[in-house]
């Protein structure tokens, strides 16, 4: 064994990363850059095995930066959600994007149009009325629009309903100033209609469904060049269907509790975690922390099918404590008399969500062994 400073070179790099920690003011997020680019290359080398492209959705991490590396490691381009998310990414260097969201309100698709004069966008569209609204201005301002046809596969959320899928994308494809490149879904871990834990059969049903309905447009002598599709803990199974072209995993990157428990990776592969310090220990039952709502997403709830977590969170140094409740600057964790937690002790708390968790935080600090970088979460409260 190696020894440096009269400790084990491994002991003293921990010692060396609790030092930098306790340096933070908290609640903050913390981002281990070896694991995140480790899930970067896990994800790019799967979507490369399966033969499909790789465009990561940016709603996890919102930074141009880690997009850059996302497409360093193969990806052919990048996902948003809204406008302003891609303004973002465009002005951080990304020229490839797609807004995955159906754009309606004319501002919306203006902004749009004078982004694609300079760099390569597509857009979503799930309505007749959408459709027409992007013709229109796309002919007004001499410009043809890449656009896809979100299709509802079974989230019922955005989406035109499987059944009308085909005269829709008909309409479309006839329509001056649009060039239809495809379809495109997001369905999660959803199979049968309802939330299951069998990643594998969510995907091949997701990828299966997509594939049959690209034929059926195709059989209409309509060219369907994309279909896109594929959540994080689903994206690789919907990949191995034969006639999927592209993946659209976001959570990823950092992984967290949702994507442990439904088996995508293991804690270990977390990259993000909030650190967080208690402020108060009232009795032997609880303990607070100076993180709640604000800092915390609350949008993946404790005890709901299908994964029934415990709390809104996992305690690196606790694991059996339980982040149970939370008002928007306290959070309360249930503890008993054998924890040892106390006021002014820092515990890291890997989120339930961490996508909508980044959201809540201005600037996250990467940890590249003991020393820690902030950065700004550039398209934080992009919303529109």
């Amino acid at each position: 064994m190696i020894i440096s400073n009269g400790m084990p070179l491994d002991e003293e790099a921990a010692a060396a990363k609790a030092t930098a920690l306790a340096q933070l003011e908290t609640p903050c997020i913390v981002i281990d850059t070896a694991k995140m680019e480790a899930n970067i290359r896990r994800m790019a080398e799967g979507a490369r095995q399966a033969g499909v492209a790789l465009r990561p959705h940016t709603k996890t991490h919102k930074m141009p930066q880690i997009a850059h590396k996302q497409i360093a490691a193969g990806a052919s381009g990048i996902t948003v959600a809204k406008v302003s998310e891609a303004e973002v990414m465009a002005s951080g260097g990304i020229d490839d994007i797609f807004i995955a969201y159906p754009l309606i309100a004319e501002s919306k698709i203006e902004r749009a149009l004078r982004l694609s004069e300079r760099i390569d966008l597509i857009i979503g569209v799930d309505s007749l009325e959408g459709a027409r609204r992007i013709s229109t201005l796309a002919k007004l301002h001499n410009r043809t629009m890449q656009v896809r046809l979100e299709v509802d596969t079974g989230l019922k959320r955005t989406g035109i309903p499987y059944e009308q899928a085909v005269p829709l994308a008909r309409e479309i494809h006839g329509m001056e100033g649009l060039d239809f490149t495809g379809i495109y879904t997001f369905r999660g871990a959803v199979q049968g209609g309802a939330a299951t834990l069998d990643r594998l059969n969510a995907g091949l049903e997701e990828g299966q469904l997509m594939v049959k309905l690209a034929d059926m447009l195709r059989s209409e002598g309509i060219p369907v060049r994309d279909v896109s599709v594929g959540s994080s803990p689903t994206g690789l199974y919907a990949a191995s269907v034969p006639g999927v072209t592209e993946i659209r995993p976001g959570t990823y990157v950092f992984q967290d509790r949702m994507t442990a428990a439904f088996g995508l990776c293991t804690l270990e592969d977390c990259a993000a975690f909030v650190v967080a310090t208690v402020v108060s220990r009232p009795d032997d039952r609880y303990a607070v922390i100076d993180g709640g709502s604000k800092t915390f997403a609350t949008d993946v709830q404790p005890r709901t099918s299908p994964l029934h977590l415990e709390g809104f969170g996992y305690l690196l140094e606790a694991p059996d404590a339980v982040l149970e409740r939370m008002s928007e600057e306290h959070g309360m964790i249930r503890t008993d008399s054998q924890h040892t937690l106390k006021p002014g002790d820092r515990v890291r708390i890997i989120p339930n969500h961490i996508c909508s968790t980044v959201n809540l935080h201005n600037n996250v600090y990467f940890m590249e062994g003991d020393r820690l970088v902030k950065a700004p979460v550039a398209g934080r409260g992009m919303l529109e």
